[in-house]
C-alpha cells in the first residue's frame, strides 16, 4: 500500500484568512482527513472558517503540541501508513517555525514519508521583511527570559551580536507582557540602536515600525495582548 503524505499547513497568525492563505493551502487541507493539531478546537474552527465543504465531524484530529514525546509519533502517524495524508496544524503560523510539527516531520524523515510544507503566514518571516533590517545573515531566540536581571543582560548580549555579527535578531514574549518589554529594551539599549516593532501582523489592528531607541522613547506604541515580533539592528 501506498503511503499517505505530510502536509505542514499554515494558519492564519490574525483573525483574517482573505488574502493570507492562498489555494495550494485550501486544496492540501481538502486532500486529508487526518490532522496533527496542536490544538483540536482552533483547528476544528480554522477549518470552518474557510467554508471548503467538508464535513468537520469526519475529520480525524489527534493533538501534536510541545508536550508530545517522539515515542507517540509511530500511533499519531499510523494513518500515513495506511495511505491516509496527514496535516500538522499549529495553533497560528506555520507549523515547526516556533511552534510544534518538527517531531512530525522528524519521524517523517526517519520513515521515508514526503513531507510537503506550504507557503503561509510567518510572523517571524514577516517581521524580518518588515523591519530593514540585515536579512542575509539573523537569528530568532524566541521567548525573551522572563527573570528582571537574566531579561537585562540578553537584551544587552543581542545588542553586541547585532555589531560582533553584523546580524538582525529576533525575539518575542508573551503578549500581556510586551508593554514590559518594550520598556526594559528603551531603557539597556543603546539610544542609536534600531529597533523594530511587527504587532498583529496581517490583522486588522497591523503596527510596523522601525526607529532608533531615542526616537521610540518619544512615542511608545501600547502593545498590550496584541501578538509581535521585536527585532534589533545596530552596526
Amino acid at each position: 500500500m501506498k503511503q499517505g503524505n505530510l502536509y505542514l499547513i499554515p494558519i492564519t497568525i490574525a483573525e483574517n484568512t482573505n488574502n493570507v492563505i492562498s489555494s495550494s493551502v485550501t486544496d492540501s487541507i481538502k486532500n486529508c482527513n487526518h490532522f496533527l493539531v496542536e490544538n483540536i478546537r482552533t483547528a476544528r474552527r480554522f477549518i470552518s472558517s474557510l467554508k471548503l465543504g467538508l464535513t468537520i465531524e469526519e475529520l480525524h484530529f489527534q493533538q501534536l503540541d510541545k508536550k508530545t514525546d517522539f515515542g507517540s509519533l509511530q500511533k499519531l502517524m499510523a494513518p500515513i501508513r495506511e495511505g491516509h495524508n496527514i496535516g500538522v496544524m499549529s495553533e497560528a503560523g506555520c507549523p515547526g517555525v516556533a511552534d510544534p510539527g518538527a517531531l512530525a516531520v522528524k519521524y517523517a524523515h526517519q520513515n521515508n514519508i514526503r513531507v510537503i510544507p506550504l507557503v503561509g503566514p510567518s510572523s517571524i518571516l514577516m517581521a524580518l521583511m518588515a523591519s530593514g533590517f540585515n536579512g542575509q545573515s539573523f537569528a530568532f531566540h524566541g521567548y525573551i527570559p522572563i527573570d528582571k536581571q537574566k531579561r537585562k543582560a540578553k537584551i544587552k548580549e543581542l545588542e553586541k551580536d547585532c555589531i560582533r555579527l553584523d546580524q538582525t535578531q529576533l525575539f518575542m514574549d508573551t503578549p500581556y507582557r510586551n508593554n514590559q518589554l518594550l520598556s526594559d529594551l528603551l531603557n539597556e539599549l543603546k539610544p542609536s540602536t534600531l529597533l523594530s516593532i511587527s504587532a498583529d501582523v496581517t490583522g486588522e489592528s497591523e503596527y510596523i515600525g522601525t526607529k532608533p531607541v531615542f526616537a521610540w522613547k518619544k512615542n511608545k506604541p501600547d502593545l498590550h495582548k496584541k501578538p509581535a515580533i521585536f527585532s534589533i539592528y545596530s552596526k
